[in-house]
């Protein structure tokens, strides 16, 4: 039997991990793995010559070499979605414990240690009043950012009776259509930081995304606004967020991601990357990741991938031996393929063609065996990636 040779990195949920069958051998140690099932570790894909894809247990996928995966034919996957309601719920957590002012009276009431219950009273009803908060009600919530986890943040700032206003460049439809009617979708983001009381962030990391809270953004913002990142750390310059925390601009920063910068600042609210951390998150995104790699190690079939289309297919009982093609989106790719499998006398019970308009992606379905001279001319041309044969039993 081929076995699929699979590594881990981070610890994954094993709801996910007994998912993966007899085919499967599962090891953090692997040196040469067909696919990686990660979390947040660096994966760098030029570093195993034998990957197929890799799986992250999570929406981002910035610790991953997407681009350099891409031009050796290595899909890489993630799981949108399944960590929403985590990173949703902590968002009003941690806004409900910085505006009410609940991390510093919990800290007073650990320094009240050793004194009697009379004298405990008495130093509570002398600083309480320092410690008094403001009500999310009524408030101006922006979100930036209107997928899985920016829609129910917007949702769940309603139900909190605030006003909320949402902008998101490239909106999904299935996303939108869950979001409030009373949610105000605005046409730029600017629209939203000059009104946004509150300012929290929903949206993919990428380079030309670093830093895009900057003095500019701030400065926009009304004085005195809460500034919240629980999308990713390099969206945000931690320069300006000290300017502006300094000049009183902007009156508190909620962050995931610690940093030697922020993490001492009296007006910083700073949890230890806790987004996804619940065991429902992990075990939906362990099982969603899981789910994703088998079905491309097995099939070829592709849902969920952050550089190549989504495809699916199954093949019909005539089908022998499915064949991937993953090349550049050029024209004649599809007729070269055909024409060169043609021409060595084997039959095409299918062809499917998939492109993100980067990437063209084929599952060619053949009647016979291919032999290795067909799959090596077919590699020597011009614009494919690599291929992949895929015995159907």
């Amino acid at each position: 039997m081929e076995y699929f040779r699979i590594k881990t990195m981070n610890k994954i949920s094993p709801e996910g991990l007994n998912l993966l069958g007899e085919r499967y051998r599962v090891d953090a140690d692997e040196k040469s793995p067909h696919g990686i099932l990660v979390r947040s570790a660096p994966v760098d894909t030029d570093a195993y010559p034998e990957l197929l894809a890799v799986a992250r247990a999570g929406a981002g996928v910035n610790n991953i070499t997407v681009e350099k995966a891409t031009g050796k034919g290595i899909c890489v996957f993630n799981t949108p979605g399944a960590n929403a309601n985590a990173v949703a719920e902590l968002v009003f957590v941690m806004l409900g414990m910085e505006v009410r002012n609940i991390h510093k009276g919990i800290d007073f009431c650990k320094g009240l240690s050793g004194l009697s219950d009379s004298e405990i009273s008495a130093q509570i009803e002398g600083k309480k009043s320092s410690f008094r908060g403001f009500e999310l009600a009524g408030k101006t919530l922006g979100v930036l950012g209107l997928g899985k986890i920016g829609l129910r943040v917007a949702n769940s700032g309603l139900l909190r009776k605030m006003q909320v206003v949402g902008f998101d460049p490239f909106p999904a439809i299935g996303n939108i259509h869950m979001l409030s009617p009373k949610v105000r979708f605005v046409r730029s983001q600017d629209e939203v930081v000059r009104k946004a009381d509150i300012l929290t962030l929903h949206m993919p990391f990428t380079e030309k995304l670093r830093g895009m809270v900057n003095a500019g953004l701030i400065e926009k913002l009304p004085k005195g606004a809460i500034l919240v990142n629980y999308a990713r750390g390099p969206l945000v310059d931690d320069a300006a967020v000290l300017a502006a925390l300094n000049s009183g601009h902007l009156g508190s920063y909620i962050t995931d991601f610690p940093t030697a910068a922020i993490l001492h600042h009296p007006k910083a609210l700073v949890s230890p990357h806790l987004g996804a951390s619940t065991e429902e998150s992990e075990e939906q995104c362990s099982c969603m990741a899981v789910n994703e790699l088998t079905a491309y190690l097995e099939h070829g079939t592709i849902t969920r991938s952050v550089n190549f289309p989504t495809i699916e297919s199954i093949p019909s009982d005539k089908v022998h031996t499915r064949l991937i093609m993953i090349n550049e989106d050029i024209p004649g790719m599809i007729g070269f393929a055909s024409q060169i499998i043609g021409r060595h006398g084997i039959n095409i019970a299918s062809y499917l063609n998939e492109s993100n308009g980067a990437i063209g992606y084929n599952i060619i379905d053949l009647e016979n065996a291919i032999p290795e001279e067909v799959i090596k001319e077919i590699e020597s041309h011009q614009g494919v990636y690599r291929t992949r044969v895929i015995r159907v039993s």
